[in-house]
């Protein structure tokens, strides 16, 4: 099928190939991103957009000795598969396949393992240093883009690298438009001009003249650098990155093989820090992904023939849509609930809140350290802000959580989508942590629904406590229950208890408050009767109703988190509080260590959360006792 890409196993398989073979070689490679998206999903427009300069790096520089640092992974799929990884790339995001995002363990040509944005600059800088107090002879190349220039760290990377000038080379992939339409013709030229070896040379030796001359050799040479940065500065966004201390080359033609492999030459005689402005069409040879970009970018099962996506399993709405929905019946009666998303406004269910209350909506970017504080200055103002955030992107603005809101007290709710396992996307976008990282922070309250229904109820809730409140919540379809016309306040701290029982108790929060009732009702029939709470709350915790469990004989604690400092741990310090050392306590959640990638049913199976699993835990300890 493939019939060129077949005989591609390393980079160094390119060397040979003309240009007219590396266009056809572009294609293929394009084609199996296609199908293997189709079949499992994942970061395909990105992807699709650099294929060209995937080849044209990898034809130019020699990795793994050179070291090319992928921002975010979105961009990765073509290097995986000209890396030696061809033959695996159908196992793409599947369980114990080969990863979506780079990864060290997986190839010597994944040279930094990668997966929240903007921190490719920051990662190549610290190589490009350590490369020359150790003496070696290599060139370090990060490529940046796909959003990631939103995030602060990008820049916080460009301020340091400019200010050491190491010889390190960064690529804006820049996919989108609005920079591109303001430039044309007149940028290229300049770049190919500046990109000459013998006008650069020419350049830096002008410099050294005329800082060496008294008095007037600086004056000449700011003079100089005014001219030429207010030429760049009318045609060219340049001025910006040459601020930073970085020697800029572009826009260049990001599907232009010949054009990149020009330019990477001549930029790899270069000894100090190079900004190379790629412009690519995201979702390139995919029609329906160039058409619709966003859609494609991070996507699931799709059939490849027309592009329709294909329908997600699960009993009821997803609990991303319910959120929204809530959220916008909520704002209908209270002008004062403002919206926040870092550069997640389809993830995270805020488009219709977007669309009907566009001035009490902020997409602040890839900024979540901006984005808590921006909240908590909305807070401290009188505003009610909701800020809706993936998991595990949230854990970037933990300082800010800790020292913006919560040491002020300030009533920030933090809507935790995508809690708990993810799937496909793997340890860096699982959000197991959150319950660890929260409930130790002061004036912080965190809570869990058990369906959807009560997702809505506790939303309204939370904006009603007036405190730091986390509602986190999975990715993916409910269990299908009706839900309330109405909201209802739940009681700040309080649980419920949903079944009684002598030998025991489960205490479930979350997600796994449905699996914990149905084990329960399986080992009833068995002689184990268990009772189960549906927690509701991690911080604070209804005190009554756990000591008063706990009298029932063994507790088992059941969570979609890190068992370190998760609930089953607060549970352990209640008791411990309390005096209760006789009651045994087993706690059921993930390990320590990264959880892999796969389906979120193949990974709650694996770790035992599912029906089974928490039969079969339950049973053994059982089976323990004399």
């Amino acid at each position: 099928m493939h019939k060129l890409l077949d005989s591609i196993n390393s980079p160094r398989d390119l060397d040979d190939l003309s240009y007219a073979r590396l266009e056809q070689l572009a294609a293929e490679i394009r084609q199996m991103i296609i199908a293997t998206c189709a079949a499992n999903g994942g970061h395909l427009a990105p992807s699709l957009g650099v294929v060209e300069l995937t080849l044209a790096l990898h034809r130019v520089f020699r990795s793994p000795k050179d070291r090319i640092i992928w921002d975010v992974g979105h961009q990765a799929y073509a290097h995986k598969i000209i890396t030696g990884r061809r033959e695996r790339f159908q196992t793409l995001r599947r369980l114990d396949g080969i990863s979506g995002f780079p990864k060290r363990a997986e190839s010597p040509h994944d040279i930094f393992d990668v997966g929240h944005s903007s921190t490719s600059i920051s990662a190549a800088l610290g190589m490009a240093v350590g490369r020359d107090l150790q003496g070696k002879r290599n060139k370090v190349v990060a490529v940046i883009g796909d959003g990631s220039m939103t995030g602060g760290i990008a820049f916080e990377g460009l301020n340091h690298a400019g200010h050491l000038n190491k010889d390190l080379v960064v690529i804006l992939n820049d996919n989108e438009m609005s920079i591109a339409e303001n430039v044309g013709a007149l940028s290229n030229f300049l770049s190919r001009t500046i990109t000459n070896e013998f006008v650069h040379k020419i350049k830096k030796d002008m410099e050294s003249f005329l800082e060496g001359l008294d008095g007037f050799g600086s004056g000449a040479l700011k003079v100089a650098k005014r001219a030429e940065e207010s030429l760049k500065g009318i045609f060219t966004p340049g001025m910006l990155f040459e601020a930073f201390g970085f020697e800029y080359i572009g826009p260049i033609d990001g599907h232009d093989i010949v054009r990149l492999q020009e330019t990477l030459e001549k930029v790899r005689s270069f000894d100090d820090a190079v900004l190379i402005h790629v412009l690519t069409r995201k979702g390139k040879g995919y029609p329906p992904a160039e058409k619709n970009p966003s859609l494609f970018h991070g996507i699931g099962q799709f059939d490849q023939e027309s592009g329709k996506v294909l329908k997600a399993k699960g009993g009821g709405g997803s609990y991303t849509a319910i959120f929204g929905d809530a959220l916008c019946r909520l704002a209908a009666e209270d002008d004062t609930i403002v919206a926040l998303t870092a550069a997640m406004p389809d993830g995270t269910g805020l488009t219709g809140f977007a669309r009907d209350y566009p001035d009490r909506f902020f997409d602040v970017g890839i900024a979540e350290q901006h984005g808590v504080t921006f909240a908590a200055g909305l807070a401290a103002d009188g505003l009610k802000p909701v800020f809706a955030v993936y998991s595990s992107f949230l854990q970037r603005g933990y300082d800010q959580l800790m020292h913006d809101v919560c040491l002020q007290n300030l009533p920030v709710v933090f809507a935790i989508d995508r809690a708990g396992v993810v799937g496909s996307d793997g340890p860096t976008h699982h959000g197991v942590f959150d319950l660890a990282y929260l409930r130790h922070l002061p004036n912080m309250t965190v809570m869990a629904p058990g369906d959807e229904n009560e997702l809505q109820h506790m939303l309204c809730s939370a904006i009603g406590y007036g405190v730091p409140t986390a509602l986190r919540y999975p990715r993916g379809s409910g269990t299908g229950i009706p839900l309330d016309q109405l909201f209802r306040h739940i009681p700040r701290g309080k649980g419920e208890l949903l079944r009684e029982g002598g030998d025991g108790a489960i205490l479930a929060v979350g997600t796994m408050v449905s699996p914990a009732l149905h084990a329960a009702v399986i080992l009833a029939e068995e002689g184990i009767e268990l009772a189960v709470a549906n927690a509701r709350f991690i911080k604070p915790l209804d005190n009554d109703l756990i000591l008063g469990l706990a009298g029932t004989g063994h507790l088992f604690t059941v969570e979609e988190n890190v068992l370190q400092g998760g609930f089953g741990s607060a549970v352990l310090e209640l008791l411990e509080e309390n005096g209760i050392y006789r009651t045994t306590v087993t706690r059921l959640g993930y390990p320590d260590r990264f959880v892999e990638q796969g389906e979120q049913s193949e990974l709650l199976e694996r770790y035992g959360l599912t029906v089974d699993g928490i039969c079969a835990s339950i049973r053994t300890a059982f089976s323990r006792k004399p």
